[in-house]
């Protein structure tokens, strides 16, 4: 039996999405104090668990923690090793609300943390500790969203494994609010332009500093208001925008530069996993066809 891929509505609750980003923000800041740096951000990213998305283990002082977003209880948690649960509500707080919270009880724990507090992103940015403004949370739409990580997550690992090139794990990026996959052929990039509101550009620099075939999956934003699956690649070769993919659902969208299938296409396809994964299959295909990568290399089976 094919798992519940549920129905999402960012049209309707961007405000409990956007709420849930910037929370995000402040947790995934938390490991950039914590955690060293590595290549292309991905200490900094949260993984999807069994009951919502987790920093994974840090480390301050003598102890180690981490910090869960559990959206079955709605509950942000910290644990350490030694036992100590701390843990508030997520519901009816704002991103103020939320900001001191967590450093409240970090501070009970005896751990010391040191944040940059404006978003990173986002065009004018209010600053966690000022931002009474977002503070919606739709317990439905969050389980839903949940369940949608889960599902693509197994997807997402499924495509992973056919590639045994540089690749990155699945893991969700707390600065647009997308799960990613990425491949790498091997190769430098040329410089990345950056230009991301407030993103050091050395950043995006070091992130797309060699050639990477990447797909992910987001709840929506402005820019693109609905739930969506996207594949690209950097740097783009000629041809690629025109190359035919999968599903018929599929299209590329010229202000952002990749890929775009709804998640609806999915959703409600007769067969939600193998139709994601033509997407993933087609769009990297044409993407490392076009691009020249040495696949019989970077590839299982081939």
């Amino acid at each position: 039996m094919k798992p519940n891929w549920p129905k999402l509505s960012y049209e309707h609750e961007k405000e409990t999405y956007k709420t849930l980003l910037l929370w995000m923000q402040v947790v995934g800041k938390i490991k950039i104090d914590k955690l060293p740096w590595i290549n292309h951000a991905w200490h900094v990213t949260l993984r999807v668990t069994p009951t919502g998305l987790t920093t994974s283990e840090m480390q301050d002082g003598n102890q180690h923690f981490q910090i869960d977003f559990d959206f079955i209880n709605h509950q942000l948690k910290i644990i350490t090793d030694s036992g100590e649960i701390r843990q508030f509500e997520l519901r009816g707080i704002s991103v103020a609300d939320f900001y001191r919270n967590i450093h409240k009880l970090l501070a009970e724990l005896k751990i010391q943390v040191k944040i940059n507090p404006i978003p990173n992103e986002i065009e004018n940015a209010i600053p966690f500790y000022q931002d009474e403004i977002h503070r919606s949370y739709d317990v439905k739409e969050i389980g839903n969203f949940h369940r949608a990580l889960l599902n693509t997550q197994d997807v997402f690992t499924r495509f992973r494994a056919e590639f045994k090139g540089k690749c990155s794990p699945v893991h969700f990026f707390w600065g647009a609010s997308d799960l990613a996959v990425s491949r790498f052929s091997g190769r430098k990039a040329p410089k990345h332009p950056g230009g991301v509101p407030n993103l050091p550009d050395w950043v995006a620099e070091e992130a797309y500093s060699q050639e990477v075939s990447s797909a992910g999956f987001w709840p929506g934003s402005e820019a693109l208001p609905y739930a969506a699956f996207y594949s690209y690649i950097y740097p783009e070769p000629n041809g690629f925008k025109d190359a035919p993919v999968k599903p018929s659902q599929a299209y590329y969208h010229q202000q952002l530069g990749e890929f775009i299938l709804p998640y609806e296409a999915v959703q409600q396809a007769e067969n939600p996993e193998e139709t994601l994964l033509d997407f993933l299959h087609s769009t990297y295909d044409a993407a490392a066809d076009l691009a020249k990568w040495d696949r019989d290399v970077l590839e299982v089976n081939k």
